[in-house]
């Protein structure tokens, strides 16, 4: 049975979906106005998890993701480079698509854009403007916050706190500090839409609760994005949604934690702001991934090198074990078939399984693996092996796999400690005059890039 941990009630809750074996999940995406940061990988990463394990727990998961492809960050992007807002959104959707493939992250279901919604949208302020949750002033259309009761119910904030730190800034005319835009007027050289209350655009808040009823319906399972969003933006689409529909906006909210960078919080300011684009031109997709999912997805990370390549080298020990047994299935000798094994690899997946009904814990999932993969090299060093059981291990794998998304058959990417071994086999066969194996390695490492150099102190290698 899985089990969530709602932002919502603070605590781990059975997760009961709204009809059964169906879930219909939300995912806040990302603003297209660059290439996506390693903060916003996370969640890619995190929730495309998520729906890989309640698919693998035999659910039937409608996903959503959205676009914000019109906003300030968009606007001012169109007035530096002269491009429009539409140009600059599709080529960050398509550079999205581009960097979360190679993360192996699955694509939603629906990738609902802002612009192709904008008749919902004020379809949708026009309701809350009906039920006097709205107000228009100068062609801004402000929601008024105090109209639903329960504001604050995700942060955990009382509305009076929230009003302490709340101003009108220059240019609204809102009756209270803490309302906020559905709708702003149009500014010069801005993009705009015509409405009711004359040309303008949405504001960010009413984008995701309008694509997210309009594609789920009124009613989710699962709201997720990171922790970021929790206040204001989730807390503004809660009640504006539940004002205008009557009814539970979703009944599960989730969300990731921040990642750091050596430390310390990533910001351009402080020069360690990393793309996905560029941080993936030098380290394999697969090894990110895997660093991703090694924290629990709730708990801060804490991004360097020293942490990923540790990561990659654990990777590197499980996707070997796995490799090698593939290799040897295919000449394993028929043997007695050994029930310990074959009940040790279920009771490994019952581990997995508990790691990931809990609150989806990836790293305890990923401990479980290790200690797979660990028995299986065990097992290997016996003299003959029995098909049954490689077979047992490998379906385990390709399991695991599939649910953290890591790929199991793809180039490796070779680790110092990996190449030093391979040279140390290559100098024993050819002691051993095995020259057909050394020539094997020798050709394996070239492939890879690997440039072998005889010196006085042996063997060296540089990548080329």
């Amino acid at each position: 049975m899985v089990h969530i941990y709602n932002t919502l009630t603070r605590q781990k809750e059975k997760f009961v979906p709204i009809e059964e074996g169906k879930v219909k999940m939300y995912v806040c995406g990302p603003t297209v106005y660059n290439y996506i940061h390693i903060g916003n990988a996370r969640p890619a990463i995190v929730f495309d998890t998520v729906r890989r394990y309640l698919e693998y727990r035999g659910y039937d998961v409608t996903f959503v993701s959205n676009f914000t492809d019109v906003d300030d960050k968009l606007i001012n992007a169109s007035k530096e480079t002269g491009q429009t807002v539409p140009e600059i959104a599709d080529k960050f959707i398509a550079a999205y698509f581009e960097d979360t493939g190679a993360l192996n992250v699955k694509k939603a279901d629906v990738h609902p854009r802002v612009m192709d919604h904008m008749d919902d949208i004020i379809a949708f302020i026009e309701t809350l403007i009906d039920k006097g949750h709205a107000y228009e002033r100068d062609g801004d259309v402000y929601f008024k916050t105090r109209s639903y009761d329960g504001y604050g119910q995700l942060s955990k904030q009382s509305i009076d706190d929230l009003k302490v730190g709340a101003r009108i800034q220059q240019g609204e005319s809102k009756d209270d500090p803490l309302d906020f835009a559905l709708w702003k007027h149009e500014k010069e050289d801005e993009i705009s839409w015509d409405s009711p209350w004359g040309k303008g655009r949405p504001g960010w808040h009413i984008e995701c609760s309008v694509m997210a009823t309009k594609h789920l319906g009124k009613t989710m399972d699962i709201h997720a994005g990171g922790q970021d969003l929790t206040f204001p933006h989730h807390e503004n689409e809660i009640a504006q949604s539940e004002s205008c529909t009557d009814e539970t906006f979703a009944n599960y909210w989730m969300h990731n934690g921040y990642i750091n960078i050596d430390n310390e919080k990533m910001s351009k300011s402080l020069g360690n702001f990393i793309t996905v684009h560029d941080i993936l031109k030098e380290l394999d997709p697969n090894i990110l991934r895997f660093f991703m999912l090694s924290v629990h997805y709730r708990g801060p990370i804490n991004f360097n090198r020293e942490l990923v390549d540790s990561a990659a080298a654990g990777l590197d020990r499980i996707l070997t074990a796995y490799n090698t047994a593939v290799e040897r299935r295919e000449h394993a000798i028929s043997t007695e078939l050994d029930d310990k094994e074959l009940d040790f690899v279920k009771e490994n997946i019952n581990t997995f399984e508990e790691a990931m009904d809990d609150d989806f814990n990836t790293a305890n999932a990923i401990t479980a693996w290790h200690e797979l993969a660990t028995r299986l090299n065990k097992y290997m060093r016996r003299d003959a092996t029995n098909k049954d059981v490689l077979d047992a291990y490998i379906n385990a794998y390709d399991a695991y796999s599939n649910v953290l998304g890591i790929t199991l058959e793809q180039e490796e990417l070779l680790l110092d400690e990996r190449i030093e071994a391979l040279i140390e086999e290559r100098e024993a066969a050819r002691k051993e005059k095995d020259f057909a194996r050394a020539d094997e390695i020798r050709d394996t490492l070239h492939e890879k890039g690997i440039i072998l150099e005889d010196t006085k102190d042996g063997v060296k290698f540089r990548r080329g």
